[in-house]
């Protein structure tokens, strides 16, 4: 049995399959995901399992080198916000619109549906390399 923190098959799969400066995304509930990435559905119910705690869980074995947020979560949702920087406090962000976040997923390996249910809680990881 796998010893790492990541035990979902599928996103550990994703997570290995991936290289330098390939994307991963984790979003909330109501994220719309293009019909041709793979969707990753962790969502329980409402709340679980919520954005931070998979964020949290991946970032255990993803090396991240920069990440993609929302512009509009600075003034919507500022405690997300405040969560994500706390977790990665060195990495540098990049804002752009929502509606541009949204077409930005079509570049992703694949999209992580968590439970979570506060706007604008969605991140794109730019995988960076361990050596």
């Amino acid at each position: 049995m796998k010893k790492t923190t990541v035990i979902n098959s599928d996103l550990s799969r994703v997570i290995a399959n991936m290289g330098h400066m390939d994307w991963l995304s984790i979003g909330d509930a109501g994220m719309p995901v293009p019909a041709d990435i793979e969707k990753i559905d962790l969502a329980v119910t409402k709340q679980l399992p919520s954005f931070i705690d998979v964020l949290t869980n991946i970032l255990s074995e993803m090396e991240v080198q920069h990440i993609y947020l929302a512009e509009e979560i600075k003034t919507v949702n500022p405690e997300q916000l405040t969560a994500i920087k706390k977790l990665l406090p060195d990495t540098p962000i990049t804002f752009v619109p929502h509606s541009q976040l949204k077409q930005d997923l079509k570049q992703t390996h694949a999209f992580v549906r968590t439970g979570e249910m506060t706007a604008y809680s969605n991140i794109i990881l730019e995988s960076g390399v361990t050596f």
